[in-house]
């Protein structure tokens, strides 16, 4: 997914000791942000923003749906470009055509994980499918460190088995959780599942003590450690927890994603959908875009590329992210 905001905020974030207490949940509340257009689809971002720009390498959360695609004519996004990242895309209901300049052509499904590398450049389209009628999902970012954020672009596609908790089920898609490792490769240590779980339990899920966690919430009346994060919301914990407690206080099934890896440690820029290091990072990477160079071409598509958007006057500068 493109970020398509006509005027992208640039992102100045960076790693380094997080000094909260283990025992705190900060809540993130999110953004409504359209994705383009007379009749945008919107979605709702907790990721980036000032108070808090990652989550481990997870540099970007959007949340979107239930939308009835009847009334808001759905994901139409034309090829756009990306660098320096990996786009992680997740369904509760619907489905998405997937088109890269890698040559892939797949579609999203629910339960199902598409993950592009990005690396030195590539670029895709998303659109919903005729038949869906509910666009339901989330769609997530991950920064690649510098060693590997030039790497060769490429398309893998993952579908988890769901894995039993104690009151709740699992699908883990990124790295490990409840006895089950993901094959889906990355160039960060992480973890990304969906959690469901049911009226009044209580899962006490073991999680990696040098990891930070972000609980995103999609459906259910939840408590993370104890403090209610609300729909849409994104509650995040510091490093130096061993285990984490979901609560679901509802009559009905809440679901959550829950994101995680260990503070990213490094210093990045990310403006529009490109993620660099410096100023001339992100010049060049636009200039290439706009003459079409370096990201390739997407085959299949009816329909214009789109254009990026003017640069801001002053040189972005990348910054720590606020304690």
């Amino acid at each position: 997914m493109s970020n398509t905001e006509t005027r992208p905020a640039e992102v100045r974030c960076g790693g380094g000791t997080d000094e909260d207490f283990p025992g705190e949940v900060e809540i993130l509340t999110a953004r409504e942000v359209p994705l383009g257009g007379p009749r945008a689809m919107r979605v709702r971002r907790t990721l980036p923003q000032r108070a808090r720009s990652l989550v481990g390498a997870w540099c970007f959360a959007d949340h979107y749906g239930p939308e009835d695609v009847a009334a808001t004519g759905g994901m139409d996004v034309a090829p756009h470009p990306h660098t320096g990242l990996q786009t992680v895309s997740w369904l509760f209901s619907g489905e998405i055509e997937h088109r890269d300049s890698l040559g892939s052509h797949a579609y999203v499904r629910p339960g199902e994980l598409n993950l592009m590398t990005g690396g030195h450049g590539i670029s895709h389209s998303e659109v919903s499918t005729p038949d869906t009628t509910t666009l339901h999902g989330v769609q997530l970012w991950v920064a690649l460190p510098d060693e590997h954020r030039d790497t060769a672009r490429d398309f893998q596609h993952h579908v988890p088995e769901p894995v039993a908790l104690d009151g709740g089920e699992a699908r883990v898609f990124l790295g490990s959780l409840a006895g089950v490792t993901s094959p889906v490769r990355t160039f960060t240590p992480l973890l990304g599942a969906e959690l469901t779980v049911a009226p009044g339990a209580r899962p006490v899920l073991d999680v990696d003590p040098s990891f930070e966690h972000g609980v995103l919430v999609d459906a259910g009346d939840v408590l993370v450690e104890g403090t209610a994060v609300g729909r849409a919301e994104l509650g995040y914990t510091a490093p130096g927890r061993s285990a984490l407690t979901l609560t679901n206080r509802g009559g009905g099934p809440a679901r959550v994603i829950l994101l995680g890896g260990p503070p990213f440690g490094e210093e990045i820029i990310m403006w529009w959908n490109f993620i660099g290091r410096t100023h001339e990072d992100i010049v060049r990477a636009r200039e290439d875009w706009t003459a079409g160079t370096r990201f390739g071409e997407v085959h299949g598509y009816d329909g214009d590329p789109l254009p990026a958007p003017q640069l801001p006057t002053t040189p972005l500068k990348p910054r720590r992210s606020p304690r």
